[in-house]
């Protein structure tokens, strides 16, 4: 099998998904932290899924303008990066369902082939383990390249990011600073062998 070498040259557009809907999300915050620590080759933007309805299989051949808004969002990222509280010992239903639209109708996924990332932040220590590897086993599924290393649980103390989206522990800084640049560089070796549409 001959595997096709594409130039895919940055800034690459990364889309964000928070998995929290609420304005006051910790993890909206991080993701804000994220941004702000990432390498100047990555572009950002939000994909926001608040709107759309739950998922019906009825829906399919009638798909929503809202979801075909998603899809597109979806497709029009290099990569896309979850920022995602654990809810329950799996991913909020929003999430999921999120998901389910890209996935849908069946044989046209939003998912396939496009990199991503996962991280999240929860008050706990290791708060979102759990609800990452459920995100992760869908992820798989659905044949959406994963970064797999390093994983990343960040404890979300008070005062750990501030009002600036700066981040004040040095040493967490430092890691999240790592983090993106690891997805910098996972996401050009994918877009270098998997053109994407």
């Amino acid at each position: 099998m001959q595997i096709e070498i594409v130039e895919h040259e940055p800034p690459y557009r990364i889309g964000v998904i928070i998995g929290s809907l609420s304005r006051e999300s910790v993890n909206r915050r991080l993701a804000e932290a994220l941004e702000r620590l990432a390498p100047q080759e990555l572009e950002f933007f939000e994909i926001p899924y608040a709107a759309l309805p739950l998922y019906n299989r009825d829906l399919d051949a009638d798909y929503p303008q809202t979801a075909i808004d998603f899809k597109e969002a979806v497709r029009s990222a290099d990569a896309v990066l979850f920022v995602t509280p654990e809810y329950n010992r799996s991913i909020p239903g929003p999430l999921k369902n999120a998901i389910d639209w890209g996935s849908r109708p069946y044989g046209d996924s939003a998912w396939e082939d496009k990199p991503t990332g996962v991280i999240g932040g929860s008050p706990g220590k290791i708060g979102t383990a759990v609800g990452q590897q459920t995100l992760r086993g869908t992820l798989s599924y659905l044949n959406a390249r994963q970064m797999t290393s390093p994983e990343a649980y960040i404890q979300i103390t008070p005062g750990l990011i501030a009002d600036d989206a700066s981040v004040t522990d040095s040493e967490t800084e430092e890691f999240l600073r790592t983090f993106m640049r690891k997805f910098l560089e996972y996401t050009a070796r994918v877009l270098t062998v998997i053109p994407q549409d």
